[in-house]
């Protein structure tokens, strides 16, 4: 995967022709005047079909002006005060148009059903929890190529794995014996005070067994303890098991990014949810 993160001016963009996007990860304030040009170059060079921004609120108003719209909302974004908004512009009506609407849908309300489920998960004396150790990267890698037919980063890759570890991001597994059998991350903005808690992978065999949603209640604890203010996820809207977990540990939805995230094979929507830590 030709998969580029880098730094334009003072702002992180990624992009990639599998995804077929750019993706504004992280906009420095004193960028809000010249990135959109920057965007729109690269992705006229490279002929990619989407533009997607992760941005403070206050930044909105200059890609409006430039026909982006909002397709989710995260309040107290950045550092517990300011609102964050993603925004989108495409380039093609095939990549603006959702052909799963009505599973969307069904998943977004049968999900919505279970939020803030009191039930407590726990862990059966078989599996082991820790969280992940430079050790563990070739073990992290290898599982994700079982797990994920393609994703939007270089999770098969134990050398990215281990510089985000070094970086800012925290790895929590679950083991039966020696057999890594569960994991997820939290993907931290330290500066801005939230976390995307991502990267959930479960072995076929061992799902339907909590194991997602213990993950998650492990990866909430730690955040805290780190004073992480905002947790937010960027779920596949028609997975029914994802976009559960996160309504029953009291999430709330923010909004459908469509055709957002080449994962599992194809390029598909995403779900946005979010919670104050």
């Amino acid at each position: 995967m030709d998969n580029v993160t880098k730094k334009i001016s003072k702002s992180i963009i990624q992009h990639d022709k599998e995804n077929n996007r750019i993706y504004l990860m992280k906009m420095h304030e004193d960028d809000s005047y010249g990135i959109i040009d920057i965007l729109e170059e690269v992705a006229k060079e490279k002929k990619y079909t989407k533009i997607i921004g992760k941005i403070p609120l206050g930044a909105k108003v200059f890609f409006l002006e430039q026909g982006y719209s909002i397709e989710a909302a995260i309040p107290e974004f950045y550092k517990g005060k300011e609102d964050g908004v993603f925004v989108v512009k495409y380039f093609s009506k095939d990549r603006k148009e959702e052909k799963y609407k009505e599973i969307i849908n069904d998943v977004l309300s049968e999900s919505i059903k279970k939020s803030n489920e009191k039930k407590q998960c726990t862990l059966s004396k078989q599996f082991i929890f820790r969280k992940a150790g430079e050790n563990d990267a070739e073990a992290i890698a290898e599982f994700y190529k079982k797990i994920f037919q393609t994703y939007p980063f270089p999770i098969y890759n134990a050398k990215y794995i281990l510089t985000t570890m070094k970086d800012n991001v925290v790895y929590f597994t679950i083991w039966k014996e020696d057999k890594l059998i569960a994991i997820s991350s939290s993907e931290m903005d330290k500066e801005n005070l939230n976390v995307e808690m991502t990267d959930f992978g479960t072995l076929p065999e061992y799902r339907r067994k909590g194991l997602a949603v213990y993950l998650l209640g492990k990866m909430e604890e730690e955040m805290i303890a780190r004073g992480i203010k905002t947790a937010y996820t960027i779920a596949r809207a028609v997975s029914y098991g994802m976009n559960t977990t996160f309504s029953k540990k009291g999430y709330t939805f923010a909004g459908t990014l469509i055709n957002n995230t080449n994962i599992s094979g194809r390029i598909e929507s995403m779900n946005v949810w979010y919670k104050k830590l």
